[in-house]
């Protein structure tokens, strides 16, 4: 509803500037011709003049498009046309002083406001001139005649000034509102790119982390079963030691399986199940010696801290990224895992001694994983390497704590 007040109160506005002098000419006009001691050739020659004024308000100003009255040229021609007819009808009957009016009103139109002031001032001095006549030569009637139109064309003045002041700031508030709905449209087209980005990013993050979780699951599983089913072949003549081989092969095949349901689901590795990190790494070490035959120690050093359930997964999947690239390309004797706790940091330390990166171990989707899963919460990974002196792979992230409910 405020939106509508404007253009209503402009369009009543207009009217009343159409309408005042059809208003005043005819009542001006049946008083003069209502008094008497005129003649009817004086009373022609004022309808005469009404008729000319009557024409000239019509043709300058009523059939006037709204937008043809905001020039300046053409408003000032018609004012000045109007001024004088008044002065020639004030001049036969000082009764059209009435008329005489109009110019107040239809000055409000001149632009700028200077002029619009100054068709004020000239309506001031024709309706007080024709009605009083010129004053007498003395101070004191110069002085009234003087100050009655000074003070006259300053209040009626000051409006004219406020609402040109009044239309310039409501001009300027529309070319903002303007440039605020183009800034809208603007960034409503961004914030559906950034939707759009924001989606495409998502579905990235989440194959990359799809991959990952095949990767560190299923693909670590598979070698393993791989592994102990080539052992099997090779003491295949001894069933029981081939069927020692088989139930490992088969326990791996089961851990394969529920990993790949839990990566489906986004939820924890198996281990972190049901225990802390310290534990399930702990036993992620007993179980891989078991299965490769290569010794781990395991150290945890420290003022344990629990930490988030993303970091913790982090850890163990490096760890577990770490130690099946050891039976892969290190043909290690020794393999140490160190976890320690730090005041604001965690670090994971996995050394071997095995004969250290070559080119084609040293990049591969393993390591770009693993550094991909690092960065994702935070933190930085590190790997030393050298020909025949083993490998060491350093993380470190903040040491997050898991906020109670």
């Amino acid at each position: 509803m405020s939106g509508d007040a404007g253009p209503d109160w402009d369009r009543w506005y207009e009217k009343l500037l159409v309408g005042v002098p059809w208003v005043l000419l005819p009542t001006s006009t049946a008083i003069a011709l209502a008094q008497p001691g005129r003649s009817w050739g004086d009373h022609a020659v004022t309808l005469g003049l009404v008729g000319v004024a009557a024409g000239w308000v019509y043709v300058g100003h009523t059939r006037v498009p709204r937008a043809r009255r905001k020039r300046t040229l053409p408003m000032l021609v018609y004012f000045v046309g109007l001024l004088t007819l008044c002065v020639a009808l004030m001049a036969r009957d000082v009764i059209f002083l009435l008329f005489a009016i109009t110019g107040f009103f239809h000055a409000y139109q001149l632009r700028p406001w200077p002029w619009g002031v100054a068709g004020v001032f000239g309506t001031s001095v024709s309706i007080n001139t024709m009605a009083s006549e010129l004053p007498a030569a003395s101070v004191q009637s110069l002085g009234t005649y003087l100050g009655v139109i000074v003070v006259q064309t300053a209040a009626i003045s000051s409006g004219i000034v406020l609402a040109e002041k009044s239309t310039e700031q409501h001009t300027r508030r529309q070319e903002m509102v303007a440039r605020l709905e183009a800034a809208l449209e603007e960034n409503a087209g961004l914030h559906a790119q950034l939707l759009v980005q924001a989606r495409e990013a998502g579905a990235l993050d989440e194959r990359q982390r799809m991959a990952g979780e095949i990767h560190d699951s299923l693909a670590q599983g598979l070698t393993g079963i791989i592994t102990q089913m080539q052992a099997a072949q090779r003491v295949w003549h001894s069933p029981p030691q081939a069927r020692l081989h088989v139930d490992r092969a088969l326990a791996l095949a089961r851990e394969g399986l529920d990993e790949a349901r839990r990566s489906v689901q986004a939820l924890r590795p198996g281990q972190l199940e049901e225990a802390h990190l310290p534990e399930a790494l702990g036993d992620l070490a007993r179980r891989w010696a078991h299965d490769t035959g290569i010794t781990v120690r395991f150290d945890v050093t420290g003022d344990r801290v629990a930490v988030g359930p993303a970091i913790e997964v982090t850890l163990f999947r490096v760890a577990q990224e770490a130690l099946h690239n050891v039976v892969r390309h290190a043909r290690a004797s020794r393999v140490g895992l160190t976890l320690s706790y730090l005041t604001d940091v965690v670090l994971l330390d996995v050394r071997d001694d095995g004969r250290g990166m070559t080119g084609d171990s040293a990049q591969g989707f393993g390591l770009t994983s693993m550094a991909q899963r690092v960065r994702g919460v935070g933190g930085v990974m590190e790997i030393e390497s050298a020909p025949g002196e083993g490998t060491a792979v350093s993380v470190r992230v903040p040491a997050i704590p898991v906020v109670a409910p």
